[in-house]
């Protein structure tokens, strides 16, 4: 009976087994070929015992199993900002039958203005009737009209689809105004994006942890939000940690990350007005005595919140504190105020994601404070599956 199972999984792979001697496999394509099998193993096998999995339910998981398959098969040709370009050649190189990537030139004419050539259309136009991955870093205005520049040369080039992966949405913050004559630029970035050109579907936005999630619906028309969250790479990291605890800065962090980790102890702060009407933080609920907590946030600018709360954890008998964010902004590098000897040095280990490179890279590891995580596979596993499972 087992070897039925087997024969069944492989025609559902799309796999031939007089082929199987000389099929070659990426890393990738096998890792999702066993996981699936196994799935469809355990299905098989469950309702062979007499559970209760009716045939629509037993259907279902075989169409999601199919379904899996035909968007892990999907190649996309890459087309990367200058900040993104290293990336784009470790997706190429890595699943090489995935992903091809396009060098493109990013420069400037004499008086300033952009310079570009796409790559993948000379000699011979190879972007054409393809999907297009484009993997872009908004992180000044400048680089951010050039980028939009490259998608509307794209989506005016016939191309199949366009998928932009923008890791972090610096207006993100500003999407509001609290008197007349202020720009909420993450309403004008979305009137931007929403006003590309049309190849016959909507421009996929893949943004991860976004400040303000809201900011999805002020796209409309030829663009669509596809919003992620970077947590499973925090999860991972935390499978061999002493970490046993997790807090967060303020309740809007609480509410958005905490059902990630409904199986572990929760610490939630919170900024009070004291004498002066200063504000300090203080510890809303949880313990932290004897605790290994890290602090989960989106993105960290100056820090000084999650200073704050890093020494009220270890004042309340925290034995150690650590601090996670999506995204490290950092401006005037203000990352050197964590690092060993700095005013700010309270985090026995700081994890942050390559979300923005052009900070990231710039960021000492050899300390061990400092710890950047990879958004590759998260990026590559969501771009398949259109959403995140931590």
């Amino acid at each position: 009976m087992r070897s039925c199972f087997v024969a069944v999984l492989l025609i559902l792979q799309g796999i031939c087994l007089p082929q199987c001697a000389s099929f070659q496999v990426s890393p990738y394509h096998l890792h999702r070929i066993v996981t699936r099998s196994c799935r469809l193993t355990a299905t098989f096998s469950d309702n062979s015992n007499g559970s209760d999995m009716d045939d629509k339910e037993m259907a279902r998981r075989i169409m999601y199993n199919q379904q899996s398959r035909r968007r892990e098969s999907m190649h996309y040709q890459i087309i990367a900002s200058k900040e993104t370009e290293a990336l784009a050649k470790r997706m190429g190189e890595t699943y090489p039958d995935r992903f091809t990537y396009h060098p493109t030139k990013w420069e400037k004419f004499p008086d300033g203005t952009d310079q570009i050539e796409i790559g993948g259309f000379y000699p011979h136009n190879l972007l054409s009737g393809e999907h297009v991955l484009f993997l872009a870093s908004f992180h000044n205005n400048d680089v951010t009209l050039s980028q939009f520049q490259v998608m509307i040369a794209l989506l005016q080039s016939f191309i199949e689809s366009l998928t932009v992966v923008l890791p972090f949405s610096p207006v993100g913050t500003m999407e509001r105004v609290i008197r007349e004559g202020q720009v909420a630029t993450a309403a004008t970035y979305a009137h931007m994006f929403s006003s590309l050109p049309n190849c016959g579907r909507p421009t996929r936005l893949m943004v991860y942890d976004l400040h303000t999630l809201q900011n999805r619906f002020y796209l409309h028309g030829n663009a669509v939000a596809s919003l992620h969250t970077a947590i499973p790479l925090l999860k991972q990291r935390l499978k061999n940690h002493k970490v046993d605890c997790i807090a967060f800065p303020d309740d809007g962090a609480a509410k958005r990350f905490g059902s990630f980790f409904e199986d572990m102890p929760v610490i939630v702060c919170g900024k009070t007005r004291g004498e002066g009407d200063i504000r300090t933080v203080v510890i809303q609920d949880g313990n932290a005595t004897n605790k290994h907590i890290v602090i989960v946030d989106d993105l960290v600018q100056t820090g000084g919140t999650l200073y704050e709360t890093g020494k009220v954890l270890k004042e309340a008998g925290a034995a150690s504190v650590h601090a996670f964010c999506s995204h490290a902004v950092f401006p005037a590098d203000s990352w050197k105020r964590f690092t060993i000897g700095g005013d700010r040095a309270c985090f026995e280990t700081f994890w942050v994601t390559n979300s923005i490179p052009t900070v990231t890279d710039k960021l000492p590891v050899e300390d061990g404070i400092f710890q950047v995580l990879d958004l590759m596979d998260l990026i590559i596993h969501d771009v398949d599956h259109y959403s995140t499972k931590a």
